[in-house]
């Protein structure tokens, strides 16, 4: 067993510079309004800025980003090494391109403070700029792991260099089969390589890791995938297959930004187009997409263009837009962890938020096993359009919009693309993590 300290937030936390993180971020930091620390923050910074190897369990919206994102960059900045062209010297490895985005985005506020460079490396997207950015040489990557090997086997990247490795979202990792991945590109990095691992869970296949490739680790646990946020309000809205339509119009109708989750890219799409199209303005985020077309619907989202998102589980992981004040699982999850990984979007940070699940009289018995897995007691309503409980959850409608944007399509592909993306397969063999 590893050592755990169980932490809580305490009225007198110690702030940034007492936790040993430089002038230089604290400043940065403070200027974007961050000042101080979440528990989880607290927790791990001392150890990890130590140079130790550091398990961070806690659950989505905690603030496992910053806890790592400080300690790997302060790692580089100390290194004795240069940049070089394709040799990185900290990697991240996440299991969407969305948290790659998001990752980077983070590293970005301090990275530019200490003069160093990142980038991201996942697939969907074309090889040429990933591979132009590499041979100008940078710090730190982010990355998938399918597309890292994909650029490894091509000769672009080389991990001699790496003086510190992140697993971020390690359980979401072994969900989608890519721990295989993961300890391939473990073995590249140099033995005596800092490593730090984040997951909601510690168990199973996440352990298997932990055991192999980490040397007297520290864990700090927050809380787990299963902890429920107090700020998070549950709802169970029972409605019969004629009335359901009508019902989500109601939910997604509100003044606030809202995330719909559909079980389909198909159902997702539809629905994004039916709420535009009735002056609702809304956005679909789905595997179908391109790499633009997704950020472009993202940053619409994030922007205020557009009120409602209407996502498959892809969008469950990685995915911080503030200010979500509702989660509505239109099709339920299959299972207990997606259900909270999905309503985990809204009530990030101590923020309030409102999670409904709809069900027909067919799903309620699959809805109470759910909830009793995920440790949730609901408060359960009968709807119908119009129900009180409705209007109380949504509160007055906001203005239709009769000219809405929408949701983008993916972006037409350069000539030659698909010659080129064809030529790519032919010469690297595709595998997971994309």
């Amino acid at each position: 067993m590893h050592p755990v300290s169980p932490i809580s937030p305490a009225l007198d936390s110690p702030s940034f510079a007492d936790l040993g993180v430089p002038a230089v971020l604290t400043s940065e930091l403070a200027a974007r309004g961050i000042r101080d620390p979440f528990p989880i923050q607290t927790a791990t910074l001392p150890d990890a800025l130590a140079g130790r190897d550091v398990l961070g369990r806690g659950r989505t919206g905690s603030g496992k980003t910053l806890a790592f994102a400080i300690p790997t960059v302060m790692r580089v900045m100390g290194s004795d090494t240069k940049r070089r062209p394709g040799r990185p010297r900290a990697l991240v490895l996440v299991p969407t391109r969305e948290l790659a985005n998001q990752v980077l985005e983070t590293l970005t506020l301090l990275t530019d403070a200490l003069n160093l460079r990142g980038m991201t490396v996942y697939g969907g997207v074309s090889y040429g700029p990933q591979v132009s950015t590499l041979r100008r040489g940078v710090d730190v990557v982010v990355a998938t792991p399918g597309r890292l090997e994909d650029l490894i086997a091509q000769g672009h990247v080389n991990l001699d260099a790496i003086e510190v490795t992140v697993i971020d979202e390690a359980d979401h990792m072994a969900d989608l089969g890519f721990l295989p991945a993961v300890k391939r590109i473990l073995d590249r990095t140099p033995r005596g390589a800092q490593r730090l691992l984040f997951s909601a869970t510690l168990d199973g296949d996440v352990n298997v890791i932990v055991r192999r490739y980490l040397t007297n680790p520290v864990t700090h646990s927050v809380d787990s995938s299963t902890s429920e946020v107090p700020a998070m309000a549950h709802h169970v809205l029972t409605v019969s297959a004629t009335d359901k339509p009508s019902v989500i119009r109601e939910l997604l109708s509100g003044h606030g930004r809202i995330l719909a989750f559909t079980r389909t890219k198909h159902s997702a799409k539809k629905l994004a187009l039916r709420l535009s199209a009735a002056g609702i303005p809304s956005a679909d985020l789905h595997g179908n997409l391109s790499q633009p077309a997704r950020n472009r619907n993202l940053a619409a989202f994030h922007s205020g263009d557009v009120r409602v998102l209407v996502a498959t589980d892809i969008a469950a992981r990685g995915i911080h837009v503030d200010d979500v004040t509702l989660v509505v699982h239109i099709d339920p999850p299959a299972e207990h962890k997606a259900y909270l990984h999905r309503s985990g979007r809204t009530a990030r940070a101590g923020a309030e938020g409102v999670v409904v699940t709809l069900a027909t009289h067919e799903q309620n018995s699959d809805i109470r096993t759910l909830m009793r897995k995920a440790k949730i007691s609901p408060t359960e309503h009968r709807v119908s359009p119009g129900h009180p409980a409705l209007v109380a959850l949504v509160g007055p409608p906001a203005p239709l919009v009769t000219a809405t944007r929408a949701p983008a399509a993916p972006s037409r592909p350069e000539p030659g693309s698909s010659r080129r993306r064809q030529s790519a397969r032919r010469r690297t063999p595709r595998s997971s993590g994309r």
